[in-house]
């Protein structure tokens, strides 16, 4: 059966956490998940692919810091519209390639792509979302005087220190939906929403950037759901959702239906600083009258879609 499929790509797949990042790094990523996604149009899938930017938005704002005595340094919002054209090229490049060796010749674009939040969000009284370099705590303290910005002691497990925060809104609409939703439905395969969406604001009719990240697996939904797509894969670095994860009773999940998904939520088997925003937007995905949602690793595109492997959420 053909299915419109939006395919949700972690920035972390694109550029590995174990790789500097250099172009033919990240092309020979794209490259091995191109294979993947030349599969489902074979099958005949119409496909829709999302994509993160954490690394490239990460390593833009150490460029511009390094330079901000040469150059003047741009807003958040406009480094989100720049990562888009930077992977959504790299992607759009990649998949061209690998249609053409098996003689497709399937259009391929990527578009700038903004999203609208809600200016009054919580999350901007509330900023937590760690973007660009670590700091000394003496290098935060000048940063948070010289420029305003809120900054925080943040643990991660390779590395530790200060880092600027910012807000994470709840993405209230894509700007572009109607027209990915035509591309898409005419045959193109469109990379969209990358980043989360490029955050944007609405006053007086007139759309303005503002200086956020927007979860990227909270717009993937909001893009799946508006052009009415039956089946929304949320590609991470793990095989499966567990309950208990990282303990010695870790239980892999292969289907659970929406109500025992709001049950382990609950429950607390899902962490906002891991698999939370992905179930949550499985969720409201199956809510909003999709078909199924898919939670797998990048690697398993085909087998998580096949049923063989991943975990699926339905509505019952």
């Amino acid at each position: 059966m053909v299915s419109t499929i939006v395919v949700a790509l972690g920035g972390n797949a694109i550029k590995r956490a174990d790789q500097k990042g250099t172009l033919k790094e990240q092309l020979s990523n794209i490259s091995l998940i191109s294979e993947q996604l030349v599969q489902l149009v074979k099958a005949g899938h119409r496909i829709v692919l999302t994509h993160g930017n954490g690394p490239q938005v990460g390593s833009l704002l150490i460029q511009q810091e390094e330079a901000k005595d040469h150059v003047p340094q741009q807003p958040l919002d406009v480094l989100g519209a720049m990562t888009q054209g930077q992977v959504g090229y790299m992607i759009q490049q990649a998949l061209h390639n690998r249609l053409a060796c098996e003689g497709l010749f399937v259009p391929v674009v990527a578009i700038v792509n903004q999203v609208v939040v809600d200016i009054s969000d919580e999350a901007f009284k509330h900023p937590i979302k760690p973007v660009g370099p670590f700091y000394t705590q003496k290098e935060a303290q000048k940063l948070s005087v010289l420029k305003g910005w809120p900054i925080k002691y943040v643990a991660q497990s390779v590395k530790d220190g200060y880092r600027r925060v910012v807000p994470s809104p709840i993405p209230k609409r894509n700007v572009e939906a109607s027209t990915v939703k035509l591309l898409a439905d005419n045959g193109v395969i469109v990379i969209a929403s990358g980043g989360g969406g490029i955050p944007v604001h609405e006053a007086d009719g007139e759309l303005i950037g503002v200086e956020a990240v927007i979860d990227k697996d909270l717009s993937a939904k909001l893009l799946a759901t508006d052009i009415g797509a039956s089946i929304l894969m949320l590609m991470t670095d793990v095989e499966h959702v567990s309950k208990h994860f990282g303990a010695h009773k870790e239980e892999k999940i292969d289907v659970m239906t929406l109500s025992e998904a709001q049950q382990y939520t609950r429950e607390g088997h899902f962490p906002p600083g891991s698999m939370g925003p992905k179930v949550s937007a499985a969720m409201e995905f199956i809510k909003a009258g999709g078909d199924v949602a898919i939670i797998s690793s990048i690697g398993s595109i085909i087998g998580s879609l096949e049923g063989r492997t991943g975990t699926r959420i339905v509505y019952k």
